[in-house]
């Protein structure tokens, strides 16, 4: 744990890790467990690899040191030939999932190509960050969408209850153009973007099963994609836990 001064009551601490404690996984679902105290925990179950190295980057050669994890098996008329000769080089079968994790050099040398990666990577970590894909909510309005309280329910208001108002006020300066300042809130698209979410405990693992219990909710509807990882950043209460365990 290395501690970085002079921030306060937001001061964090790097975790470090010997080998690259990162997974992809899928969320099964929420359900709940008791504590040595009997205290309820609400927890997320995961099922977190096995995954398969399939590349190796280094700064040598590529610019920069990362591996590239591949996820769930996949039927090859289902991929591409290009895809497929890229899983052949490290000795796999064609893959449905990739992605990338940055490393050190020193944690690259200890991977090799087609090496399987379990739940055992986790081992000795504390707090986890979880990476997803929110749900979908398509379009929605001002209301739903950031929290407007909406027009007057009185007489003399249009039938616009939930409209957002005017905007006129939020227009361009110095009369270049009519348009609204960017980032001006208004109905769109909700959800159905990458979220991530930062230091969750993580109460046990499964190694038998390849499942992992987060403490708390994460991103993503049920089977949805998520990539677990060791905590980058942890506040000073949750470093304390981390160092006394």
């Amino acid at each position: 744990m290395v501690a970085a001064p002079g921030l306060g009551k937001r001061s964090w601490v790097l975790e470090t890790v010997v080998m690259p404690a990162a997974l992809l996984g899928r969320k099964i679902g929420m359900t709940r467990i008791f504590d040595a105290s009997g205290k309820n925990l609400p927890v997320t179950v995961i099922q977190a690899g096995p995954c398969y190295v399939s590349q190796i980057k280094t700064a040598q050669a590529d610019g920069y040191d990362a591996v590239q994890l591949a996820f769930e098996d996949v039927k090859p008329r289902n991929s591409t030939i290009p895809l497929i000769g890229h899983d052949a080089k490290a000795g796999l079968s064609p893959k449905w999932r990739r992605r990338e994790i940055r490393v050190t050099p020193e944690e690259a040398g200890q991977i090799q190509l087609g090496q399987a990666l379990t739940v055992e990577v986790f081992d000795g970590v504390k707090f986890v960050d979880v990476v997803g894909t929110s749900k979908g909510k398509g379009f929605a309005g001002v209301m739903k969408r950031w929290g407007f309280k909406g027009q007057p329910a009185s007489h003399g208001c249009e039938r616009k209850h939930r409209s957002p108002g005017t905007i006129a006020s939020r227009a361009t300066n110095r009369g270049f153009s009519g348009r609204p300042k960017r980032g001006m809130h208004m109905g769109g698209h909700m959800g159905d973007r990458r979220v991530t979410v930062r230091s969750l405990e993580l109460v046990a693992c499964d190694k038998d099963r390849n499942l992992i219990l987060v403490k708390g909710a994460v991103p993503g509807a049920k089977q949805g994609l998520v990539m677990v990882r060791a905590a980058k950043r942890l506040y000073k209460r949750k470093a304390k836990l981390a160092k006394a365990s």
